[in-house]
């Protein structure tokens, strides 16, 4: 346990600092580094859908479901980041209110993917479950060191 309250502090310093930086506006917003940010998230994705389709070997009868699956995991409207300066501006019951929405609204988006997710997993045959399964697996697994 004591090896790992460094850790806990160093990412709570992390986590402040990030915070921080989304407050006064220094975050991928728009302007030049959110764009640049956003291009270099939808190469990451791109790259890893590839990988994931060239694994999988889909047959020519599931490359419909793959397409529409790919269609669903893309954001129906833009992130919704709450605005600092509005967020002042309310009472702490209206603060409250707006961040629940954004919550239900995130909330929503994700489970609209979830399904997306169940619906393509159902297509596959067993073996392209388990490569399914292996493949999106290392997200929820133990981390490798960054170094």
């Amino acid at each position: 346990m004591q090896a790992r309250i460094p850790s806990l502090i160093l990412a709570a310093a992390l986590a402040g600092g990030t915070a921080a930086a989304f407050a006064h506006g220094d975050g991928p917003g728009p302007g030049p580094r959110g764009e640049a940010m956003q291009a270099h998230w939808q190469e990451h994705m791109a790259r890893r859908a590839a990988e994931l389709k060239a694994k999988l070997q889909l047959s020519p009868e599931q490359e419909q479901a793959w397409t529409r699956y790919l269609e669903a995991l893309k954001p129906q409207q833009p992130p919704t980041r709450p605005d600092p300066q509005e967020l002042a501006r309310l009472t702490t019951p209206e603060r409250l209110d707006r961040l629940r929405a954004l919550r239900q609204q995130h909330e929503a988006e994700m489970a609209r993917r979830d399904e997306a997710t169940r619906t393509f997993y159902a297509t596959l045959n067993a073996e392209q479950q388990k490569t399914f399964d292996e493949h999106t697996a290392r997200f929820w697994g133990p981390r490798r060191p960054r170094h």
